[in-house]
């Protein structure tokens, strides 16, 4: 009996001792590790501090980044409606349409800087600018992470914590919360995810973000007070957005539309390109020539393209050791980078037989003058002449959720119609010629507008009389004759304008707001149908097969403003 007792009790103190034995190891090795992990810290701390000595020189694109209103080129109008939107007293969302490179960003910042400064808006000095890219904004279905709304760090997640280990799920604020108070910017905001923009949509109605979590037990003691408090009343995020975009407003999902004023900025004018390109001149310290800045107005399309052009023209200059900026480094770096030219178009110098000056939009808020040239011979074969079309859309798809339908594009039916209404205004038989009608140009071209084009352009071959090369139209054509209006006239209106043209031809059934505010000694003559249009364009001296009629002439006073539309 002793026996067993003496040997239960030596097997007691020998497993305490393996077992302290065992907890004395552990200790040494936590010791150890932790020196280690020390040890490594400070190696990289010092790394770290190593890395952030060395600094480069601020890149051109910083130096030359907005930083008042004064700094924003060419975007008069669309600054007033900014300001108007975001410094008063009950700030808007705001969806800003425009193209790359046009200061949509910069006028954001500085925008809400001089909201600071008004004593009746909401915004207090703290008032953050929140900025996240929604091409790069992260989205998971299973809600593990939203950078944009938040989301729920349950337990079962690695790296939970000590709350994790006690069950406790862990709400993490989103860019939504992070804003609070002043501003989210949203880049390229049509590119979020549809569920993204949902959840949006509910943030802006309630201007708080709700979290669930099935970990969650709104009795559990164990949870503390501030989770208890944001789960039952949520997370604040009450804040203004300002969405970017270089998409059409259509692409858009009208829910979000709905709830945003909508702000347009337009394309950078070639001066206004020029104007960027003196103040990066300065930037670098260097002179440009005249000529330099003339190259890169030919190229640029914004001021973006502008500043970079600058920078990489002043590095050739710099490694030659040369103080000044010439045409010939601004040539080598269009080569370089395969820069097309811009797409602005200047009038002719003549009246000619077939040609004449179209109007069209290319992109959001961008208009061009387009031309278009026909030509018309006796056919073979009396009642056998055929119309050939070539720099133009023959056929175009629309997507529908599931169905794909394939149709003759807009164009090809807009010379049909014109052709038609021709049969009732020129004295011979258009089938007894050969008419071919060609874009030139390169950009296929597509849409109703160019009915009223085209067929002055036919009557003009087939008449053989010369069309002012000061006049520019845009309209629809209906079979009868009509002249229909079309949209995107303010963004033709500003291309007319800037390409010379004297004179622009619109439907009389045009409404346009703002129509008054564009075109620098342009006279807009609204006509209702084929044969006034006519009668504007065929050079008075010579017009002796259409009787010339009288249609009100609008004069439209200097200014600049371009919004979008369609072509």
């Amino acid at each position: 009996m002793n026996t067993t007792l003496l040997f239960l009790s030596f097997l007691q103190v020998g497993f305490a001792g393996v077992i302290a034995i065992y907890f004395v190891q552990q200790m040494k090795h936590q010791q150890r590790h932790r020196v280690t992990i020390d040890r490594d810290s400070v190696r990289e701390m010092e790394k770290l501090k190593a890395m952030r000595a060395v600094s480069l020189t601020e890149p051109l694109s910083e130096k030359a980044r907005p930083t008042n209103l004064s700094d924003i080129v060419g975007q008069e109008e669309g600054l007033r409606a900014l300001r108007a939107t975001l410094c008063g007293p009950n700030p808007q969302h705001v969806i800003i349409y425009g193209p790359p490179g046009v200061g949509k960003t910069a006028a954001a910042r500085v925008v809400l800087e001089e909201a600071k400064r008004m004593t009746y808006s909401p915004f207090h000095q703290d008032a953050v600018f929140c900025e996240m890219d929604a091409t790069t904004a992260r989205f998971d279905e299973r809600g593990i992470a939203d950078p944009l709304i938040g989301s729920v760090h349950d337990p079962i997640y690695q790296g939970a914590g000590s709350m994790g280990v006690a069950g406790i799920p862990q709400p993490k604020p989103g860019a939504v919360t992070k804003a609070h108070g002043g501003i989210l910017f949203i880049d390229e905001i049509g590119e979020l995810h549809p569920i993204q923009i949902n959840k949006l949509l509910k943030v802006l109605e309630d201007r708080k973000v709700y979290f669930e979590s099935a970990y969650y037990n709104q009795d559990d003691a164990n949870i503390p007070q501030h989770i208890h408090d944001i789960f039952q009343n949520g997370l604040p995020a009450d804040f203004r957005l300002v969405g970017a975009t270089t998409r059409n407003p259509e692409d858009l999902p009208p829910a979000i539309r709905s709830r945003c004023i909508e702000v347009f900025f337009r394309p950078l004018v070639p001066d206004e390109i020029t104007e960027i390109v003196r103040k990066a001149a300065k930037k670098v310290q260097l002179q440009m020539t005249e000529a330099a800045m003339m190259a890169v107005k030919r190229y640029a399309t914004n001021g973006r393209d502008a500043v970079n052009m600058v920078q990489l023209s002043a590095g050739i200059a710099m490694v030659e050791n040369r103080m000044e900026i010439d045409e010939s480094d601004v040539e080598w770096v269009a080569e370089s980078s395969q820069l097309p030219p811009r797409p602005d178009k200047h009038i002719g110098t003549e009246s000619q037989v077939g040609v004449v000056n179209g109007l069209a939009v290319i992109g959001p808020m961008s208009g061009v003058l387009l031309e278009i040239e026909a030509v018309a011979r006796k056919s073979l074969v009396a009642g056998h002449g055929k119309v050939s079309v070539t720099g133009a859309v023959e056929e175009e798809e629309i997507s529908g959720g599931k169905r794909v339908i394939k149709r003759r594009s807009m164009v090809m039916g807009s010379l049909d119609n014109a052709m038609t209404a021709l049969k009732n205004i020129v004295p011979v038989h258009l089938q007894d010629f050969d008419i071919h009608l060609n874009f030139p140009g390169g950009i296929p071209v597509d849409g109703p507008s160019a009915g009223i084009s085209m067929a002055v352009a036919i009557y003009s071959a087939v008449m053989d009389l010369p069309i002012d090369y000061q006049v520019a139209m845009t309209g629809e054509v209906s079979l009868k004759g009509d002249i229909k209006p079309v949209g995107g006239i303010l963004a033709k209106l500003d291309a007319a304008r800037r390409s010379g043209v004297k004179r622009v031809i619109l439907s009389a059934e045009q409404v346009e707001r703002n129509m008054s505010s564009l075109g620098a000694g342009l006279e807009v003559h609204f006509v209702h149908k084929l044969e006034d249009a006519i009668a504007l364009t065929v050079v008075k001296e010579t017009t002796t097969t259409v009787k010339e009629k009288q249609v009100p002439v609008v004069p439209i006073a200097p200014t600049a403003v371009a919004q979008g539309g369609i072509c």
